[in-house]
């Protein structure tokens, strides 16, 4: 059967059901083996699979499947389930992607049979461009139980989603959605703790930037925290500056960043205020602190001022503005 024979229709829904029940079943020495992609000439699993990746008729589906009974629905839960490398290769699919996560949510056996089958591969739902989507559904339509036990999965695999280049989008959007005040705080303490890590990771950065436009005092402090000593070096990079950025928003880890800075010998402040990067973290400085800590905002200029002629010529021009309004100012 190829694809294109497989139209969306209610005849087909029914047709395909108890052709690949009869053929396939849900056990045995039918069941494909690890790494296998049902192709056009497998006409075991072929009508399923092309149901649910084929690009026709995708505003059908929703409909189509209302009008299936309790049974036929946890037969094609089940089918879909009852191997991991297929089901994994469906939710990978874009179409397949959307349509699992229109059978989510309609019934709890159909609901127990996905969330199995999402926990078994995990780490490769969560990475994945399109089976995340999938995860991020079912969090939302789950029963608490079920909630309970990918939460912890999050928790265990943190690290490893975060710094995935997908698997940082899925984390950021289910710590955002979280509805479980314990399992989102200890969410935030994962990435709190790891802080360092993930703020030097391609990925891994994103979350943390995510986490701190949350405004969570408590875990922007515990993200200063353990940032402490690190700001400078941070600052040098593209992704690490936005960090001590959105740290310098915040009042109660912005004493943290500028105190490092000031720490700094004026010849490595300069070559900060020089970079790329880094005279966006020193313009921040000058500038929160003229607002909020103006003892901090004048150290910082006594710092820098000794180097405004370099500034001039270099990234730091803005920085020089700054400090030549300073000179205007004090005369």
């Amino acid at each position: 059967m190829s694809i294109a024979d497989n139209t969306f229709s209610m005849s087909n829904m029914y047709d395909a059901l108890p052709h690949i029940r009869f053929s396939r079943g849900i056990s045995g020495s039918s069941i494909p083996p690890p790494g296998f992609i049902p192709r056009a000439s497998d006409t075991r699993l072929n009508p399923l699979f092309n149901l649910m990746t084929s690009g026709e008729g995708v505003a059908l589906f929703k409909d189509m499947i209302s009008k299936l009974d309790r049974r036929q629905l946890h037969t094609m839960a089940s089918l879909l389930t009852s191997d991991s490398d297929y089901f994994t290769e469906v939710v990978r699919n874009k179409h397949g992607s959307r349509r699992v996560q229109k059978l989510l949510g309609i019934s709890d056996d159909v609901d127990a049979l996905f969330h199995a089958a999402i926990l078994r591969r995990f780490l490769h739902v969560m990475t994945d461009k399109y089976a995340s989507y999938v995860a991020r559904r079912a969090m939302a339509v789950f029963d608490q139980t079920k909630k309970y036990a990918m939460y912890e999965h999050i928790l265990h695999h943190a690290l490893d989603i975060a710094r995935d280049q997908h698997g940082c989008i899925a984390l950021n959007e289910i710590i955002t959605d979280a509805d479980d005040p314990f399992y989102r705080n200890q969410m935030l303490d994962v990435v709190a703790i790891n802080a360092l890590c993930l703020s030097n990771d391609a990925s891994g950065n994103f979350v943390v930037q995510h986490v701190l436009k949350l405004y969570d005092l408590r875990c922007t402090h515990n993200i200063a925290a353990n940032l402490r000593g690190h700001c400078f070096e941070l600052s040098f990079k593209k992704y690490g500056s936005y960090i001590v950025e959105k740290l310098l928003e915040a009042e109660g880890s912005m004493a943290v960043v500028v105190e490092e800075l000031l720490e700094c010998e004026g010849e490595r402040l300069m070559r900060l205020a020089r970079n790329e990067f880094g005279s966006f973290v020193v313009v921040k400085a000058l500038r929160v602190t003229q607002t909020n800590r103006i003892d901090l905002f004048w150290d910082l200029v006594q710092k820098l001022m000794p180097f405004l002629h370099l500034l001039r010529r270099s990234h730091g021009s803005s920085i020089a503005n700054i400090l030549e309004a300073c000179s205007i100012a004090t005369r």
